[in-house]
């Protein structure tokens, strides 16, 4: 318990570590109020600067919160006291346009995403962007594969998909093999009194709804699980709020994919669930497969069927766990008749990758890093032309948002809008 404190503790407390050489400088586009805050995602909204960028920041010697700007000057510069922030700029456009600027942290609405990203590359800057990266995937296409990215000289583009870089993610993963996953069920959710449906994730004109808010994650799961993308969403079924307002915004849902190798993913996730919060969880069962054992006769077999659960997936650093479960058989070859049967099973945590134990075993951190710091390291090893050791791809975001517009085609809600920025 007192490790858990510890750790939980130093995560939002992180030493401030002394900026070395030349720092990247990061500008804030969004300065949400956690003064402000009524409900539950808008604590998200409020918190999130602080969590994924400004908190991470601290402790890391190479990066520089420089700047904020916001709809409203006056809560931009209270955002800016609160957090240590040097600079207040009028507009979002005035972060752009300073030359002190080498990066832009984008929190915004899911709706502005493309837009504040592609004026953040076009101005030549770095761009760390909140995910969902954009609203469908003609977006993406459009973000992830403009000229501007190209060049020899181009800025970074990462979709902040924090949870992914986290070593208890990568070592859950080790105890998978992906061509015998045959089903993978994932599931995350926030209890209903967090929500209320005035809340942006209810607003489809900003690109609403749970698969946006929390799904994108499952679905994400689901992708590095098998590998792969799916072939076609099978179902998606979802719940609205049906007043004529919000009802293209789903509360709830719950989808099937049919992946390459013949598996099934299941996502399921809702923003009304009951009281308490269940962990977000991704639960993976193989096939039946055949183990070499010379110690059996000829005459018989053995057969392994594993399964393999990661409790808490999106924020591991306050709680994870691992669980993998074989089940062994020896069966007689002729008849499968069973011979013996029992079960084997483990638990893991990783919360650095020096725990992990995989192939980035030799990878920088403590186990007070958040993902978000994780994130934060591989996003300035890229800028600065070092090695990484994970990354998400601007084709991976772009297979992402495919398999969102899959769902909500088959859901019938109809794809999120696409932006009239040009």
């Amino acid at each position: 318990m007192l490790s858990l404190l510890k750790r939980v503790f130093t995560s939002f407390g992180p030493p401030v570590a002394e900026k070395q050489g030349d720092p990247i400088r990061f500008g804030v586009l969004g300065a949400a109020d956690i003064a402000s805050v009524t409900t539950f995602w808008s604590l998200i909204a409020a918190l999130t600067p602080p969590l994924a960028l400004i908190t991470p920041a601290k402790s890391h010697p190479e990066v520089i919160v420089q700047a904020v700007a916001a709809r409203d000057r006056i809560r931009a510069e209270a955002f800016a006291k609160k957090h240590g922030i040097p600079d207040v700029k009028d507009t979002y456009q005035d972060v752009l346009d300073d030359p002190n600027i080498d990066a832009i942290f984008i929190p915004l609405p899911n709706s502005l995403h493309y837009e504040w990203a592609v004026r953040s590359i076009r101005a030549g800057k770095h761009v760390l962007v909140e995910k969902p990266a954009v609203d469908n995937e003609a977006e993406a296409k459009l973000l992830f594969n403009l000229p501007e990215l190209s060049r020899p000289d181009a800025p970074v583009l990462l979709e902040a998909f924090h949870n992914r870089f986290h070593p208890a993610v990568q070592k859950f993963l080790t105890f998978i093999n992906p061509a015998d996953v045959v089903h993978v069920h994932t599931d995350s959710m926030v209890p209903s009194w967090f929500t209320s449906k005035d809340d942006i994730e209810f607003n489809f004109k900003l690109g609403g709804g749970s698969m946006m808010a929390l799904g994108t994650y499952n679905f994400a799961m689901l992708r590095m699980v098998f590998v792969d993308e799916p072939e076609e969403c099978l179902t998606c079924s979802t719940n609205v709020y049906a007043d004529g307002i919000h009802d293209q915004c789903d509360y709830d849902f719950k989808a099937q994919f049919r992946f390459p190798n013949g598996g099934i993913g299941e996502a399921t996730t809702t923003l009304r669930g009951p009281l308490w919060w269940k962990p977000s969880e991704a639960r993976v069962t193989h096939r039946e497969v055949v183990v070499p054992d010379k110690t059996l006769p000829a005459s018989q077999e053995k057969v392994q069927t594993r399964q393999v659960t990661l409790h808490g997936f999106m924020h591991a650093v306050l709680w994870h766990r691992i669980d993998v479960k074989d089940s062994y058989l020896i069966r007689n070859k002729a008849d499968s008749r069973p011979v013996k049967a029992w079960t084997e099973t483990s638990s893991h945590k990783a919360y650095t990758y020096r725990d992990s134990g995989g192939k980035f075993a030799s990878a920088p951190g403590e186990d007070w890093w958040m993902s978000y710091r994780y994130q934060l390291e591989e996003f300035v090893n890229r800028v600065k032309g070092s090695e990484t050791q994970y990354w998400v791809s601007g084709e991976d975001s772009t297979k992402q948002m495919r398999m969102i517009d899959m769902a909500y085609g088959q859901s019938g809600l109809g794809l999120r809008p696409t932006s009239s920025f040009v």
